[in-house]
């Protein structure tokens, strides 16, 4: 058996608490643009505004509203409202799942750079095994290996988890991989915890990549209102599955934790998905114009900055290649110009080394983005003209 670990603060969340709402720019942002709640109940039909303003604000069921779970399986091609646990937020579903699936004897892998969660919270529990991802000059600029996988596996592996579209890199991955993946899985019982989070803004909808819960019987889908379409504030998360017994599993271990979600956010989440084909229609086309003019800034200032577009989602992760490293590149621009950019010391390991000199930069909010840029390019043609194409 595996002595818990003491979980190590969250970095990210650590660094947000000090500059998110200080900093002049936040060009670090990993959620779309947002909107008003005035501006989302005018997506509403009569009857669901109807239903909002006259909501009891009583507790409300811990799988979640029925009307909402069936709402959320319409994302999914083969899941009924039954496969569906809501949640609030992505996190909780990170934390349950793992502390339901693994124990002392367990073993779990999971790829890195990663959302910190994914890697701190199986290690309070188990072992875990790190699998670095790599550069490659394949479309989207990084690859899981699954050689490394296939030699991190254990006779105790429990669970693999998965980030896809992937943050901090937008990598997502080739579909051929995805399924030699799973038959990888199925041959040694293993669990994938598969983070969608982005899932819908993918710069190619080509590119999209099936959800976990739809191909893999012991796939587990985890997706949130916060990311892809630019809902944080309703905290309204949930996971799919085919397995309902795990779901019931992770239902009773949410009886320590939120116990229900918020009943005004269920209405509104309710509202937003039967207007997703708009919301994210919009939050396409916001990326896809963003990530254009980040590029003009990088093409305009050559050798400074080591870019490859991301494939979906609205975070990326380029490398700095000018003379002061990453991190100090980032302290710079955020103490003399405002920016706040997320440094990528932040995303350090306790599995494995990080690529080095890399930070995260976000492309998905509007008038943020564009202020911002603005700024990053006077700093850049201030400190290095050297580079100016």
């Amino acid at each position: 058996m595996t002595a818990p670990r003491p979980m190590r603060d969250f970095s990210l969340e650590v660094f947000f608490s000090e500059w998110e709402f200080t900093a002049r720019h936040h060009m670090t942002a990993s959620d779309l643009e947002s909107m008003s709640v005035s501006d989302l109940l005018a997506l509403a039909t009569p009857e669901d505004r109807d239903a909002y303003e006259k909501l009891w604000l009583g507790y409300t069921e811990t799988w979640g509203a029925p009307a909402l779970r069936a709402e959320i399986a319409a994302t999914y091609d083969g899941l009924a409202a039954e496969n569906i646990l809501c949640l609030a937020g992505a996190g909780e579903g990170l934390y349950a799942v793992s502390r339901v699936l693994l124990d002392g004897a367990s073993h779990a892998i999971v790829p890195t750079p990663n959302y910190q969660s994914a890697e701190t919270i199986p290690l309070s529990v188990c072992d875990v095994t790190g699998v670095p991802m790599h550069r490659t000059q394949m479309k989207g600029g990084w690859r899981v290996d699954l050689d490394d996988i296939r030699a991190a596996i254990r006779p105790n592996t429990r669970l693999l988890s998965l980030n896809f579209p992937h943050n901090p890199t937008g990598m997502l991955m080739p579909r051929d991989d995805l399924q030699a993946l799973i038959d990888l899985a199925r041959e040694h019982g293993i669990w994938i915890l598969s983070d969608e989070v982005y899932r819908g803004v993918e710069l190619d909808p080509a590119d999209r990549m099936p959800q976990i819960a739809d191909i893999y019987e012991r796939g587990i889908s985890l997706n949130v209102m916060s990311k892809a379409y630019g809902l944080p504030g309703l905290r309204i998360g949930w996971i799919a599955a085919q397995d309902r017994d795990l779901l019931q599993r992770v239902e009773r271990y949410k009886h320590y934790l939120s116990i229900c979600n918020s009943g005004p956010s269920e209405v509104l989440a309710q509202i937003a998905l039967k207007a997703r084909e708009r919301i994210l229609a919009r939050n396409h086309a916001l990326v896809s114009r963003n990530v254009v003019a980040l590029e003009r800034l990088f093409a305009d200032f050559p050798g400074l900055i080591e870019w490859t577009r991301p494939l979906g989602g609205c975070v990326a992760f380029p490398r700095f290649v000018g003379p002061e490293g990453g991190d100090a590149f980032c302290c710079k621009l955020l103490e003399e110009s405002g920016v706040l950019l997320l440094p990528g010391a932040i995303y350090a390991s306790e599995l494995t080394e990080i690529p080095q000199n890399h930070f995260r930069i976000g492309f998905g909010r509007e008038q943020v983005f564009e202020d911002g840029l603005a700024a990053m390019r006077a700093h850049f043609e201030t400190h290095y003209a050297d580079f100016r194409a």
